[in-house]
């Protein structure tokens, strides 16, 4: 995930979008920068329930405890979400995520008012899939 920015970068050039067109753009293009999902982990166990869209998400933990989250999608937005779940959640171990809200960031970007409600329930979904897969690993 190196070619994602971290959080405070996130919002800086979230702030710099002059429109919520160009903004959409952006959650396009992070989503672009994700590494491509091996097809095995392609399975229903990785599967969101409750997304519109197909969306897959892995976690790993690694031998320090921090967590490594790996995604994809067959929509381009929805996919840029999920880059940006990933850079919120960047470095964290599992009690990290657990304790850890993602809706103030959500706020400063003003995400929720500009996503449909399918989407928002999608990222709703995701969120609550990583907290409960970081649960059982803590």
């Amino acid at each position: 995930m190196a070619t994602l920015p971290d959080k405070d970068k996130l919002l800086k050039n979230f702030s710099r979008c002059a429109n919520w067109e160009e903004k959409y753009l952006y959650i396009i293009e992070l989503g672009s920068r994700l590494p491509e999902l091996a097809e095995e982990e392609r399975r229903p166990g990785n599967i969101i329930q409750g997304c519109q869209s197909q969306v897959w998400i892995v976690m790993h933990q690694q031998p320090d405890g921090v967590i490594t989250l790996e995604g994809d999608s067959d929509a381009a937005i929805v996919k840029g979400l999920i880059a940006i779940v990933f850079i919120l959640y960047q470095q964290m171990t599992p009690q990290d995520i657990l304790a850890f809200d993602v809706r103030p960031w959500f706020e400063k970007m003003a995400l929720a008012q500009h996503l449909t409600p399918s989407r928002s329930q999608g990222l709703e979904a995701m969120i609550r899939a990583i907290r409960n897969k970081a649960s059982s690993l803590s």
